[in-house]
């Protein structure tokens, strides 16, 4: 793993210390590399990883914020985020000297989600592979923030690099330079929707991606952009990565015109270097979560560049189903492929808050998780079910996206296992699920064993049989329903009164179908093997022919 600049306290506090966080007590340059960001939960203590950073969400007073310190100095953690004001307490700095643990505070206004977002990604990886540092231009590789404190130097303005959905990517320092709309931008990593009808409507947007200069706007003082804006868009050939955004207090000079056209294409040979690293890291981790779910003899290796080689496992699987007649467009599959991915991105997103080192990847259709549960922990499925029925909340039903829970593995052999246990429970839904949208191998085992049959009788070629196939060339030939009417008999137990009801036909017209039912099937209605063979084979002959396999 690299050990580059974004991955340290100092990095955190040089990037955030102006706008969101500030050093109460402790010594941040203790922690050369932070292990990763956590939420604390009084209720549900989180695993921690080496040196994390952890959000001290609800922790107030010198008591409890002392108490936490210590603890997390024995946890090895690097620093513990409060609410601004921070208690100024002598107890509390002799606990953050003692246990190591940087104490920091967040400022008011800011939300805890903001700060974890921003934070998650400072301190996001480099690329997959790497051996050592790479740099474009002196710059770390796909470090946008870096870029962006050099480009702000080179203005003198506080700069941010933005994505086409004026997303922003990254930004400089020196932001409190800048007007109340900017700050705005930043703590929502996203240009507020009123500023961007702005400038769609001003034309701003027009002229950017027009050409390759620089694009002037100074707005009026009612339009709530005090200062100025300069920005330039990033491109890579023909398509546009970007802009680059800086607030400025008046026209830019020649030469620094031209440091911002050439910053420009500097941003997007990082943008570039970014993308490409995301795709091979997920590449990668698809193929190294593949390999552990096939249980062969690369799945403990596997396993263990995952992570996982010493924990006990779950495995959830994740699909969003086409629609049922998906016109043959190739822009509606590439938004379907997206959206999937998406919704991958956001489980994985959903599986790692819950436990660090959860892993994810999109294989084919269906996203794979496979979520590290203790070893003695009795209720260990039930709390993978509930992990995904709160992503399953968090998401809607736009996508309709399904869930199917294994078995516990007890190690890494029994993620093949697991993994099955999904699949069938997944496609059970996908099949004949109903209204239900998450499910456990144990709740739907007799249904997942229709399904086996139905595939093996399937796969032999063997037609219904004997009574039912009677029946069904019956209905064929004379449109008479009885199939229909010994479903409904068999569903209501022989209630007639009630079969008669859910086929909306009077009771003696179901009495006479009934009898017809048992003429032409030359059955016995009354002889329990007669019934249950016919039960079953109803069952089966329900199975749609394009289910999902």
């Amino acid at each position: 793993m690299n050990d580059t600049p974004r991955a340290s306290m100092a990095r955190v506090l040089d990037d955030l210390g102006t706008t969101l966080l500030d050093l109460v007590c402790g010594d941040p340059d203790r922690a050369d590399a932070i292990g990763g960001v956590v939420i604390h939960d009084v209720l549900d203590e989180p695993a921690l990883p080496r040196q994390a950073l952890v959000l001290g969400v609800g922790v107030h007073g010198a008591a409890e914020t002392a108490r936490l310190l210590t603890e997390l100095g024995a946890d090895g953690a690097a620093a513990l985020v409060v609410r601004a004001p921070a208690p100024s307490d002598p107890a509390v700095a002799a606990a953050a000297e003692r246990s190591g643990v940087a104490l920091l505070a967040l400022t008011r206004g800011a939300s805890w989600a903001q700060l974890a977002a921003l934070l998650r990604s400072l301190l996001a990886e480099g690329d997959v592979g790497e051996a050592g540092p790479q740099t474009l231009g002196g710059t770390p590789s796909g470090d946008l923030f870096a870029l962006a404190n050099a480009v702000a130097a080179l203005l003198d303005a506080p700069v941010t690099i933005e994505d086409r959905s004026s997303r922003v990517l990254a930004f400089s320092g020196r932001q409190d330079e800048a007007d109340p709309s900017r700050v705005e931008t930043i703590l929502g990593r996203q240009v507020p929707e009123r500023f961007t009808r702005l400038l769609e409507d001003h034309g701003v947007f027009r002229a950017l991606y027009r050409n390759d200069k620089p694009v002037y706007f100074a707005p009026a003082e009612t339009e709530g952009l005090h200062v100025p804006r300069a920005a330039i868009a990033v491109r890579a050939g023909d398509e546009i990565l970007g802009s680059i955004w800086a607030a400025v207090h008046g026209p830019l000079s020649a030469q620094r015109t031209q440091a911002l056209h050439d910053a420009a294409k500097l941003v997007a040979l990082h943008m570039l270097r970014l993308r490409a690293g995301a795709d091979v890291e997920r590449r990668l981790r698809a193929d190294l979560v593949s390999t552990a779910l096939e249980g062969g003899p690369g799945a403990a290796e596997a396993l263990g560049r995952l992570g996982l080689a010493d924990h006990t496992g779950v495995v959830l699987a994740l699909a969003a189903p086409d629609p049922p007649a998906l016109p043959d467009s190739t822009d509606l599959h590439a938004q379907r492929t997206a959206e999937r991915q998406r919704l991958s991105d956001a489980f994985a997103m959903h599986l790692t808050a819950v436990h660090p080192r959860a892993a994810t990847a999109l294989i084919g259709d269906v996203a794979y998780g496979i979520l590290p549960v203790g070893h003695h922990q009795a209720d260990a499925e039930a709390r993978a079910a509930r992990v995904g029925s709160d992503f399953l909340t968090r998401v809607g039903d736009r996508l309709h996206p399904l869930i199917g829970v294994g078995p516990v593995a007890e190690n890494g052999t029994g993620l093949a296992r697991s993994r099955d246990g999904a699949d069938r429970a997944l496609r059970v839904l996908r099949t004949n699920g109903g209204p239900r949208r998450l499910a456990r191998m144990a709740d739907v085992h007799i249904e997942a064993l229709l399904l086996d049959l139905a595939d093996l009788s399937a796969e032999r070629g063997q037609p219904p049989t004997g009574p039912l196939a009677r029946l069904l060339a019956y209905d064929s030939r004379h449109d008479a329903h009885l199939v229909d009417t010994l479903r409904a008999w068999l569903n209501a137990f022989g209630d007639v009164p009630a079969a008669a009801e859910a086929m909306y036909v009077h009771q003696n017209t179901f009495r006479y179908r009934l009898r017809r039912v048992t003429e032409v099937a030359e059955t016995d209605l009354t002889d329990p093997d007669a019934r249950f063979a016919l039960m079953l084979q109803l069952r089966l002959l329900r199975r749609p022919e394009s289910a999902p396999g």
